[in-house]
């Protein structure tokens, strides 16, 4: 039994940060370096005025948000299981902060467990649009 029900909603999560830092950390890890990124001096001139973070980067914040305001789970593991879709709206431009709020969709119940569909909706502080939305799914295996 999931400790989540359908309808229910959790956050919004703590604010997080995103420095240049991250940013350049975020590409050089996936070797996503392209200019509107990491050079401030051309992002400057470009269309947002400035570097700005990685749509990927954005997405890969949600767990932390998750861990923060969904219920734990009772004993077993969960598991990433996949995304079935993600938007990113707006971006987020170096030195902003961002945080999620989080809806469930569907709870399915297995023989080994659950499944449940979530819709995270990722805003950026000042912002007039959300910067990320994505319906998510996790397992979770007793």
């Amino acid at each position: 039994m999931s400790a989540l029900t359908p309808g229910a909603e959790f956050g919004p999560s703590a604010w997080i940060e995103v420095p240049q830092e991250r940013i350049q950390a975020f590409a050089d890890a996936t070797g996503d370096h392209q200019w509107i990124h990491v050079d401030a001096e051309r992002a400057a001139a470009g269309p947002f005025g400035t570097t700005i973070a990685h749509g990927y980067l954005t997405l890969s914040l949600i767990p932390v948000m998750t861990y923060e305001v969904l219920p734990p789970e009772e004993g077993g593991m969960g598991v990433n299981y996949g995304l079935n879709k993600v938007r990113f709206p707006a971006p987020v431009p170096s030195g902003s902060r961002v945080r999620g709020t989080f809806r469930v969709e569907a709870v399915e119940d297995t023989d080994w467990g659950h499944q449940a569909t979530l819709s995270a909706t990722i805003e950026r502080e000042g912002g007039d649009k959300p910067v990320c939305v994505a319906e998510l799914i996790f397992r979770h295996y007793r």
